[in-house]
């Protein structure tokens, strides 16, 4: 087996340690935030994967560098007491693998100049597929990667597929050398190794008769194969190769492909195996498919399920004031400040539509006036419509000269950053302050029932 073709630096540099857990081993053992991991039983430590490998041991060993010194602190672990560290960087040994493809609708390459550095990077590492759900495509994969991943049983893992036929997928990736992901994700299930994969649809590109060969070639591979999530193309203003994003036509095609692999695959397999996120649903206008249609996959990430996530929340919230202990409804109810009087909810213009009729329902139940305003992506261009583009100054211009009422409450994801900003590093306090308005971000209109109940929002 040889599909790598990077080469990397292997020395191996300390994990940083940001927090020890009250009473966890590493507390017992008297670390300390500011330490440097070097070793977990003698095992030099890339990332937090080898530390948690390392570590599943009843007797541990941790080698620490504290002030130019070398420590080693050793201990019996008792049943299930928590390892108790967390890191500045979950990879020690380089900041993250990069891409080496060149896809013609990667995001990276559409962003606009003069934004934060991080969204340039293009990564493709393997370790955050397994940590944190990332999709990668497996052509930088060295020999000793493919051990490891076997070794430390790294699964499941999320690949990006995009076409299964060899040729086509080395366009689709731009790189000519790019291995054959069938016989990737074939080792990979012969090595215990699970894939969700993604087929990003780019119009004229991969469709048609191509997406189904991907998806009948993906699915010989079932089980180890999980899922095959269907994505539409994301095109921003900066893109610079020709290509678009669905025609409504286009898009309905995709949907019948994909749901009539559905009703093929279900009495067959028992799941659906192929899904389409949802903003095939919000495009076309489409019912969300109700809770079992995901057969148990956990792939929100990704864009599949979250507003069938959103509905049920609602009606979760509906249920919880049926059973009120005082019988009264929440047109009864008053927030606990008793000051909020109308509430604008904005979002981007893909969700606009659908969640306005939803949020009618809440204002009619509740008495207290919601709108809903579709924000523009004025930056990256309006065919960027999902609230998880949005940019914070796009938020401030188009809403500073509407009626807003006494709370603006923002899509909880448009700030999905450790530091909390939107990606024009633009944060909820710098809205509100523009604004001149508290803020609350939400995902669900419990959360916004909670705030007005309870939580404090952010003042200007």
């Amino acid at each position: 087996m040889s599909w790598g073709s990077l080469n990397h630096n292997d020395a191996h540099h300390a994990g940083i340690i940001a927090q020890v857990e009250p009473n966890s081993l590493a507390a017992r053992l008297g670390v300390r935030p500011g330490d440097r991991l070097l070793a977990v039983n003698g095992h030099p430590v890339r990332d937090v994967i080898d530390v948690q490998f390392y570590a599943a041991e009843e007797e541990v060993e941790l080698t620490i560098r504290r002030d130019g010194e070398t420590l080693r602190l050793q201990a019996e672990r008792d049943y299930a007491e928590p390892l108790g560290l967390t890191f500045t960087h979950p990879t020690f040994d380089v900041d993250i693998r990069r891409c080496n493809n060149l896809c013609e609708f990667c995001f990276v390459l559409q962003t606009p100049p003069r934004m934060r550095r991080t969204l340039y990077i293009k990564d493709d590492d393997y370790r955050y597929s397994f940590l944190y759900g990332h999709f990668v495509t497996l052509t930088n994969l060295t020999d000793e990667d493919w051990e490891r991943i076997a070794e430390q049983h790294l699964s499941p893992l999320y690949v990006s597929v995009h076409a299964t036929d060899p040729a086509l997928r080395r366009r689709v990736l731009r790189n000519p050398q790019a291995p054959d992901v069938m016989e990737q994700l074939r080792w990979l299930g012969e090595h215990g190794i699970e894939t969700h994969t993604q087929l990003v649809i780019t119009p004229g590109l991969n469709d048609g008769p191509h997406l189904d060969r991907s998806i009948a070639d993906l699915v010989t591979l079932w089980p180890a194969v999980r899922s095959v999530s269907v994505v539409p193309v994301g095109i921003t203003r900066y893109h610079k190769y020709g290509w678009r994003p669905h025609t409504p036509e286009e898009a309905r095609r995709v949907f019948r492909q994909v749901t009539a692999w559905q009703a093929r695959l279900l009495p067959r397999l028992g799941v659906r195996f192929a899904y389409l996120t949802d903003e095939w649903y919000l495009v076309l206008g489409e019912p969300i498919p109700p809770r079992e249609a995901y057969d148990d996959l956990a792939l929100q990430e990704n864009g599949l399920g979250m507003v069938r996530d959103f509905l049920d929340d609602w009606e979760a919230l509906k249920e919880v004031w049926a059973r009120s202990d005082d019988g009264k409804g929440p047109t009864q109810a008053t927030p606990s400040s008793g000051k909020v009087q109308q509430v604008t909810l904005a979002t981007g213009t893909l969700f606009a539509p659908f969640l306005r009729a939803v949020v009618a329902d809440f204002a009619q139940r509740t008495g207290i006036p919601v709108s809903v305003v579709p924000v523009v992506n004025e930056r990256l261009g309006e065919t960027i419509t999902v609230a998880g583009l949005l940019m914070g100054r796009d938020i401030i211009r188009q809403l500073r000269e509407r009626p807003l009422g006494d709370l603006v409450a923002l899509p909880r994801v448009t700030f999905d950053h450790p530091d909390r900003i939107a990606l024009d590093d633009v944060g909820p306090a710098e809205i509100a302050q523009a604004l001149d308005r508290p803020i609350v971000l939400v995902s669900t209109l419990s959360e916004l029932w909670d705030h007005l109940t309870s939580a404090q929002p952010i003042t200007p």
